[in-house]
């Protein structure tokens, strides 16, 4: 059996929502996702999502290239 690990730097700070941290958190160990790719991956509606990605893409901590969008840095 294999398991599959991925490395992820620490959480920013001024992540202080649960659902802004797993938003961050899938995103960046996907490398990047679609809206849809996250409505589907967290079981989260895309109302929550785009107050989630707003917040995120604000703060300077998620980009959007095309229609995925990526954690920065």
């Amino acid at each position: 059996m294999s398991i599959r690990t991925t490395s992820v730097s620490p959480l920013p700070d001024e992540l202080v929502s649960p659902r802004a941290k797993l938003v961050y958190l899938y995103l960046a160990t996907a490398q990047g996702a679609t809206l849809d790719e996250l409505q589907t991956g967290l079981d989260l509606p895309k109302i929550a999502l785009y107050t989630i990605i707003r917040t995120l893409r604000e703060r300077g901590l998620v980009e959007k290239e095309g229609d995925a969008l990526t954690v920065t840095g």
